[in-house]
């Protein structure tokens, strides 16, 4: 029994009832509890209350079952959560949600400052416990990842993700290594880069082990560089796509998966592909969603390489299977069972889809997921010094995510061109291509080179009723001329 009384399988359990209580969120007023931008309401302050009891019930629970001190916990927690809250909060805000700010981002920044600027009191302490919140999340962001998200992309875009996350993701590796970048960071950076931003940096941190402090600056280096981006990839992308494609469908499903593969983050991906139009942005979101199952693969393939080496640049003697699953982290067992059973609920027809078409469970337990980020992100910022941050090493960092985020943008069109410009259009049909001739039927009042052919048909069959119109009253007259010149 004691085996399981670690961090990871208490994690994992402790994430058991949320997911439940995800999956039975339609069940509930509103679908669930959120936080809203809106706090004059009665409700807006009761999911609150249900978000704070909910958390600090598990902490407890959590801290009980590791053997983990209970004196001070409410305390300490009341003001972890108010700064996690306080950061949903803005993050909620229109205008900040639309440059893809995302609340972890606020998490630490609010942490950073009150270490750095005050003194954290003995008091505090007892809840600043970021890997904790952050094993919770990863478990219930399983529940969002969903197996159907792959196959509305069709195989173009599955192929596209997995060349993408592959490819980016070594180099990045690579590059970071060249550049002296601790191995369990550069995994953390290449992960960020080459799948979804600030999900795939806690995953792949939460797996390699990655140092919170490292942690917090890839996160914010991710968020920082993503809002210049939501404003350049639509701008290169209608400059340079149209030199290599002349189809306009073909183009808006080449700039959509371009920006879908480059951008970091979920929302800033629907605000970027939002300027480009609404086939670029349904073909953009699409391709996100596709590499965002791939967190789980990655995170999968990073604990099995760890899990068989005993130090840096050594391998076991003996890889076997009992190592590996010893060090194997357990929470991601829960990220990847999580997504399992909700997409077979899904398969099924056991999850309810709202008017906007989302799965409303999902987006129930995206709300934990978010919730327990933050307050991880709290706890990281509190446990961080900013002198940490600006060291050499952070600073190689920075350069290895810049260099493997270009070769990102590179790569990304290559291959979005490839998949959605020849093979996609060449073997298999297209919505956009399914309906061009719709706009083929308009096309004949305006364009001049469209040869109207239903009309054309119809001016004949006209000319031919008119000739032998003509052809009997030429014969009606040769048929009375005796009669008329007997007349005469």
């Amino acid at each position: 029994m004691k085996k399981f009384l670690t961090e990871d399988w208490v994690v994992t359990f402790l994430s058991i009832p949320l997911l439940i209580f995800a999956a039975c969120a339609s069940f509930l007023p509103n679908n669930g509890i959120s936080v809203s931008a809106d706090l004059t309401e009665l409700k807006a302050w009761g999911d609150i209350a249900a978000f704070f009891v909910i958390a600090l019930l598990l902490l407890w629970i959590g801290n009980k079952l590791l053997g983990r001190p209970l004196k001070g916990l409410i305390p300490s927690f009341v003001v972890v959560f108010a700064i996690a809250l306080f950061a949903q909060w803005i993050a909620k805000i229109d205008a900040v949600k639309y440059y893809g700010f995302e609340a972890v981002f606020f998490s630490v920044i609010f942490g950073l400052i009150i270490r750095n600027v005050f003194h954290i009191p003995e008091w505090l302490k007892p809840a600043i416990q970021g890997e904790f919140f952050i094993k919770i999340g990863v478990v219930c962001l399983g529940a969002t990842v969903l197996f159907s998200d792959v196959m509305k992309s069709g195989a173009a875009g599955l192929i596209q993700a997995v060349l993408v996350v592959g490819i980016v993701w070594f180099f990045g590796y690579w590059l970071a290594r060249k550049l002296k970048v601790e191995r369990a960071t550069a995994m953390t950076l290449a992960s960020g880069c080459s799948i979804c931003g600030v999900s795939a940096c806690i995953t792949a941190a939460g797996v390699a082990g990655t140092d919170k402090k490292q942690l917090s600056y890839i996160i914010s280096v991710v968020l920082i560089i993503v809002v210049p981006m939501i404003y350049l990839m639509p701008w290169l992308a209608k400059l340079v796509v149209p030199m290599v494609v002349d189809d306009p469908a073909i183009q808006n499903e080449i700039i959509g998966a371009w920006i879908g593969g480059t951008i970091d983050t979920t929302s800033g991906v629907g605000a970027s592909s939002e300027m480009a139009g609404e086939v670029a942005q349904k073909t953009a979101i699409v391709v996100k969603a596709t590499q965002n199952v791939l967190i789980g693969v990655v995170a999968f393939f990073i604990a099995l390489y760890l899990s068989t080496r005993s130090g840096e640049g050594k391998k076991s003697n003996r890889p076997s299977f009992g190592i590996v699953w010893e060090k194997f982290p357990k929470f991601i067992l829960g990220f990847v069972i999580a997504s399992a059973v909700f997409s077979i609920l899904q398969a099924e027809d056991l999850l309810t889809l709202n008017a906007k078409g989302k799965i409303v469970e999902t987006s129930m337990a995206k709300n934990f997921s978010t919730f327990f980020f933050s307050l991880s992100f709290v706890c990281i910022g509190m446990d961080t010094r900013l002198k940490d941050i600006i060291s050499r090493e952070n600073r190689n960092a920075l350069w290895a995510f810049l260099g493997a985020q270009t070769f990102n943008i590179c790569v990304t069109f290559l291959i979005a061109w490839l998949m959605f410009g020849v093979v996609k259009p060449a073997v298999w049909p297209t919505e956009a291509k399914a309906a061009e001739p719709k706009v083929e039927a308009a096309a004949p009042q305006t364009n001049a080179l469209t040869i109207p052919v239903e009309p054309a048909a119809a001016e004949t069959d006209v000319e031919v009723v008119e000739f032998e119109k003509l052809e009997n009253q030429e014969a009606a007259t040769d048929e009375n001329a005796p009669a008329a010149e007997a007349a005469k």
